[in-house]
């Protein structure tokens, strides 16, 4: 699991959950949820992308816990949910299986609540849509994720035009096992370059920065295999619950044209919005958007039974 170096105040800084429980996957393992806000309110579950955890949602936590039950969750090996002891551990499958868990354990039945995936949690729901215990929920919003051929479509290695030179390079990156080391003034750069929009305020990328430098090198490199060899465009088609898009033009890890593509294939898009500017950290960069989106998917699609 993570070391948890996240920010300690601002509103980038993860609130104290209400409660937290355990969720137990289909292989046994451990995840660790959050949840904030009150009981019987409309329910919101919140799943992040690759190296990073809860943390990474705490403006929109912050937020929408004032009126919502927000379900967050450290996908495995990130955050406080351990990290898988075998290779196979390391699946797109075990996502799903993770995000099943994690909805039986906190919803009760017949409960339905909009999900939101960022990146890797995007793909998690993508994984996961046509199963049971998710295709049945009241709405999705997919943030800044893609499908298929992530690291031949990535931007994060400057001046090199798309093919198999830059394709290597950019999977020789993306998959070092090199340690982040400390947050410092470089790294913070580089971070702002491969994953933020230009225009991101210093606490904005302080706040990333820590989230990612956090994430143990053995589980970024194992989750990078996934992402390299990703392949969801078949389980997009078979995601037939209300689904929002959002993505950042400034995206260099999941450029736009993921998006455009997720939604066109969507047998219920609710719509694409483009941020400009806006990178790959979304939830971050753009808080007020993302937020607002989630607010509007429940208002429309999710009903509390009076007295609940």
């Amino acid at each position: 699991m993570s070391r948890l170096t996240h920010v300690t105040s601002g509103p980038y800084a993860p609130p104290v959950a209400a409660r937290e429980v355990t969720a137990v996957s289909a292989d046994g393992a451990r995840i660790h949820v959050e949840v904030h806000g009150p009981e019987g309110a409309p329910a919101v579950v919140l799943a992040h992308g690759w190296t990073c955890s809860t943390a990474f949602w705490a403006a929109q936590i912050r937020d929408l816990r004032t009126d919502h039950r927000v379900i967050a969750y450290d996908q495995r090996g990130h955050g406080r949910s351990v990290a898988p002891s075998a290779a196979d551990g390391y699946s797109t499958r075990a996502l799903a299986d993770d995000l099943e868990a994690v909805l039986a354990e906190t919803l009760a039945p017949g409960e339905k609540a909009v999900l939101v995936g960022h990146s890797m949690g995007g793909m998690t729901i993508m994984a996961a849509g046509g199963r049971a215990g998710v295709r049945e929920h009241a709405a999705v919003l997919l943030c800044s994720t893609g499908s298929s051929a992530l690291v031949a479509e990535s931007l994060v290695v400057p001046l090199l035009r798309a093919g198999r030179a830059r394709t290597r390079i950019t999977r020789s990156v993306l998959g070092s096992r090199a340690p982040l080391g400390p947050v410092t003034p470089v790294a913070k750069r580089i971070l702002k370059y491969a994953t933020m929009g230009p225009g991101a305020a210093p606490e904005k990328v302080e706040a990333c920065a820590r989230i990612v430098h956090a994430c143990p090198r053995d589980v970024r490199h194992g989750w990078s295999s996934v992402l390299d060899a990703l392949q969801l465009d078949v389980e997009v088609g078979a995601l037939k619950t209300p689904t929002a898009v959002i993505a950042g033009t400034s995206d260099r890890l999941t450029p736009v044209v993921h998006a455009r593509r997720i939604a066109a294939a969507l047998p219920e898009c609710l719509g694409l919005t483009e941020l400009p500017g806006i990178g790959h950290m979304t939830p971050i960069e753009a808080p007020e958007a993302v937020t607002g989106r989630i607010r509007e998917l429940v208002a429309t699609y999710v009903q509390v039974k009076e007295g609940a």
